[in-house]
């Protein structure tokens, strides 16, 4: 049976929708209809560019990864979800057996299956097989569109309280306001964080975010002519600790950076910002190789570290914060589409703004016959 319209990425700036069959799934695992999906950034830099890393599309790819849905069958062994309920789907299927998996880093398993991650099919489609423990039930106050967003605000949930380890009445920096360094902001505001700083060179973003969940904001100068970015970064710190009151030590310093852009000159100010015998946490995706100043991240014994994707129990407590309100994820779905719309959406999102010029946070794709306005 072949009624699962899916919306495929070909090659590079080539995407179309295909009706491919639908899948058998293994004793272990659920279909799910797919009703809302986010896009995220790698959804279009695969669309752009054809590759992240080692990461190459050699093959049609269905995309999408941030998705929720409804369950439509069950595998035999599958004891924990019947047909009907709603589910966030986790979208990384793990080996379950190797030495990252068995000590509970799974999100490091050189295995893992994960949607739109070449070769791999993602979640733009109206069903989607996936292991029945990789789907989180949804409480009756969140709805699907809730459920889709699930996936990003893990990955903020995994950078600042599993590998942050943020603990309430500390002090916060989150460089980058886009989706994921909003989310940040939201995690640690939730957690009981006293300070939290956004830093962006876009002041619509800067706005957004302080009404949202940052306490203060930063914006940094611009880089001069001739300048070295080592040496910018050096200028752009001091100022910023001038302006905002940081110090390198005590009540004042700044417990915990997360740097959620990607950019060389906000890792390197973010090491100089953060306290002496603090934590940087590198979350966004940028250059493949940077400068940074290493004596610094050395004599201040700085425990500097990645965060990738999710792991155990990110996908609970993301739920957990949204279902108890000490995060609201409605102010950041900017932009709705049907699934015919797809094209556009991607579109839309690549832009940074619709048509009308309203700029987008996030975009979400309803799946096939769902309107979105229709949340779920």
């Amino acid at each position: 049976m072949s009624d699962n319209p899916s919306f495929v990425l070909r090659k590079v700036e080539d995407v179309a929708y295909e009706n491919r069959p639908i899948p058998e799934i293994k004793d272990d695992e659920v279909l799910v209809a797919v009703k809302k999906t986010g896009i995220c950034g790698s959804d279009v830099h695969y669309l752009v560019a054809g590759r992240i890393g080692q990461f190459v599309v050699e093959k049609p790819m269905v995309l999408g990864h941030e998705s929720a849905g409804v369950v439509t069958k069950v595998g035999p062994k599958v004891k924990n979800l019947k047909v009907g309920d709603r589910v966030a789907m986790e979208p990384g299927a793990t080996c379950r057996v190797c030495d990252d998996c068995k000590r509970g880093r799974y999100e490091l398993c050189p295995e893992i299956i994960f949607a739109a991650t070449p070769p791999y099919d993602g979640t733009l489609a109206r069903y989607y097989p996936i292991p029945a423990d990789l789907c989180y039930k949804l409480p009756d106050n969140l709805t699907l569109e809730d459920g889709a967003m699930m996936e990003p605000l893990s990955v903020a949930v995994h950078a600042v309280a599993n590998i942050g380890q943020l603990r309430a009445n500390q002090s916060v920096v989150v460089f980058g306001a886009g989706p994921v360094g909003l989310l940040c902001m939201a995690v640690a505001r939730a957690l009981g964080a006293s300070r939290v700083v956004a830093v962006d060179i876009v002041p619509s973003r800067l706005e957004f975010a302080r009404r949202y969940a940052a306490t203060e904001t930063y914006a940094p100068p611009r880089l001069e002519q001739g300048e070295a970015r080592l040496a910018y970064s050096e200028r752009n710190a001091r100022a910023m600790m001038q302006q905002l009151g940081i110090e390198e030590r005590g009540p004042a310093g700044v417990d915990l950076v997360v740097e959620a852009s990607g950019a060389e000159v906000s890792i390197q100010t973010g090491i100089h910002i953060a306290k002496h015998g603090g934590t940087f946490i590198q979350l966004g995706m940028g250059q493949a190789e940077v400068t940074i100043p290493v004596t610094t991240l050395l004599v201040k014994e700085i425990n500097f570290k990645g965060s990738f994707r999710y792991g155990p129990g990110d996908y609970q407590l993301a739920i957990a914060l949204v279902s108890q309100g000490k995060v609201d994820l409605k102010p950041l779905v900017t932009h709705r589409f049907s699934f015919d719309q797809a094209i556009q959406a991607f579109q839309t999102t690549r832009a940074g703004k619709s048509e009308d010029g309203k700029p987008v946070i996030k975009a979400v794709i309803s799946g096939p016959d769902v309107s979105p306005d229709d949340l779920l």
